[in-house]
């Protein structure tokens, strides 16, 4: 049963509600939507609030109870104050006035918090045909583009065509990778809950390596354990020994690849490359289309969507110098296509403290 959050409103759509749903309501409208992400599922809220976030999901009901449009907010506090959040969302209608209604629970449930700022975040890439109305509807709200948390820029893999033709659109050096590791002796299996520590050492292991934070152990555990049967540990073996392992996702449109690690016997083995194999045929197993390899340095996906040759050169220039270039290499040589999201979009609240705010927000 729904939770109404304000007494109903008469549009020219109907009778519209802002009400607070319950878990299987929200689930199964982030499913049906056609920008329903991850993100948006009530799973990663929970996650989320074991990690000092507080959770809100709210949502504009018809008459009927339908849900049409909603977000999953995210509140962090700190000394009385807050930042409110939704990852890869709202999830808007196609009705204006269905829209304005969601923005202003939000911004109600944003000020009732002591919200410094709302940001949005919307699950649409540039090249999205509605990518260029909502953003313009949002600026002509009053918010203002800003940084994005998730990755700007990230490579979508499409996952219907055969399993063939998805290893031929592979670039010719990875699946050579893919190849080499299964010569080599690489086996790939699948992880359950017993192997989750060996999973947190390569993690450990690839932090170290590589210089970049990582997550608590109890975080990667209640991902796995949240999100089953849509979540996968592989883990790659060699000598019977685990070198290396990735942990993916799926909602019900595309597989995502959120966490992994290798010690440098996975890298040199080409277990990795074995592993994302791996990912793509599992998440195609679940009837997803597409395989969302979650990030890349935005100077690509700006590369990508230049609209001249002279700033696409300067981008790829800058791109090509960041130090996670390699990681651009390895996700495009799985065949997908570069896309860069919508920025985000932030409702000022407080703005004495808006600067000061940007500057100690993290994901």
């Amino acid at each position: 049963m729904s939770v109404i959050l304000a007494q109903p409103t008469q549009t020219q759509c109907g009778q519209l509600a802002l009400v607070e749903p319950d878990v299987a309501a929200w689930d199964a409208f982030v499913d049906a939507h056609p920008q329903g992400n991850l993100l948006q599922q009530h799973e990663w809220g929970v996650l989320k609030a074991g990690a000092g976030w507080l959770t809100r999901r709210i949502a504009v009901a018809e008459a009927n109870g339908r849900l049409v449009a909603g977000a999953q907010l995210l509140l962090r506090s700190q000394y009385g104050l807050s930042v409110a959040y939704t990852p890869r969302g709202p999830l808007f209608a196609s009705e204006p006035a269905t829209n304005r209604l969601l923005l202003a629970g939000l911004e109600r449930v944003a000020r009732h918090a002591r919200a410094i700022f709302l940001r949005l975040e919307p699950n649409l890439t540039e090249d999205d045909p509605s990518a260029d109305a909502v953003h313009t509807w949002l600026l002509l709200q009053g918010l203002r583009p800003a940084p994005t948390i998730q990755p700007r820029s990230s490579i979508h893999v499409n996952l219907q065509p055969p399993e063939a033709a998805l290893l031929a659109a592979c670039s010719k050096g990875h699946r050579a990778d893919i190849r080499r590791a299964e010569r080599g002796g690489v086996q790939v299996r699948v992880g359950n809950a017993a192997d989750l520590a060996t999973f947190y050492a390569i993690m450990q292991a690839t932090g170290v390596r590589a210089s970049f934070g990582i997550h608590a152990e109890t975080y990667y555990q209640a991902a796995w354990h949240l999100f089953q049967p849509r979540s996968c540990l592989l883990l790659a073996e060699l000598d019977g020994q685990t070198v290396a392992a990735h942990m993916v996702f799926a909602d019900a449109k595309a597989g995502r690849y959120l966490y992994s690690g290798a010690n440098e016997a996975g890298l040199k083995s080409g277990a990795n490359h074995l592993l994302e194999w791996h990912a793509l045929r599992w998440a195609r197993g679940l009837a997803c289309t597409a395989y969302d390899l979650w990030g890349i340095p935005d100077a690509f996906g700006r590369a990508a969507t230049a609209p001249d040759e002279a700033t696409r050169v300067a981008c790829e220039t800058e791109a090509h110098a960041d130090p996670l270039s390699g990681v651009y290499r390895f996700k495009k040589g799985f065949g997908g296509q570069v896309v860069r999201y919508l920025p985000a979009y932030d409702r000022v609240l407080l703005a004495p403290l808006y600067s000061l705010a940007l500057r100690r927000l993290s994901p």
